[in-house]
């Protein structure tokens, strides 16, 4: 079993980029848990053993503790609501109203991205606001005391 236990540190692009030996696809939730994790692959099985507090992001290296074998980390499309506003000010409120249940929330421009959930879709409705159903990865921002 192989057992990654060190995230690489982010490096400056390079021309010749690491090119990883394996790659794992994680939901955000999953992401979130990384701790100490076992996964199946057709491969053979992986486990993540890392430092407590670790938040993966997509595109993360890990390796093992021997150095090596490396493993690119993936963020897997999984089911969302993507919520529009038709004005910025309309957006923000939805983010504030989402913020104040410590929702993992994506955070762009746009538009705003969480797990379904059928009471926050309610009344984020009510606020009138579009919300598509849709299969894509989700990025929430790391909680204010997480680097990002």
């Amino acid at each position: 079993m192989l057992i990654f236990t060190r995230r690489l540190e982010p490096a400056q692009p390079l021309s010749n980029p690491i090119q990883p030996d394996l790659t794992l696809a994680l939901t955000a939730e999953e992401r979130s848990r990384s701790r100490h994790h076992r996964f199946d692959l057709p491969s053979g099985p992986l486990l993540l053993q890392l430092p407590r507090g670790t938040l993966l992001k997509d595109g993360d290296l890990l390796q093992t503790a021997t150095g090596d074998t490396m493993l690119k980390i993936e963020a897997r499309p999984e089911p969302v609501l993507t919520v529009r506003a038709s004005t910025p000010l309309d957006l923000l409120e939805a983010a504030y109203h989402l913020g104040n249940r410590h929702v993992p929330l994506e955070i762009n421009a746009d538009y705003l991205r969480l797990a379904p959930d059928p009471v926050l879709e309610k009344m984020l409705n009510q606020l009138g606001l579009a919300i598509a159903s849709e299969i894509a990865p989700l990025h929430p921002i790391p909680g204010a005391y997480h680097s990002h």
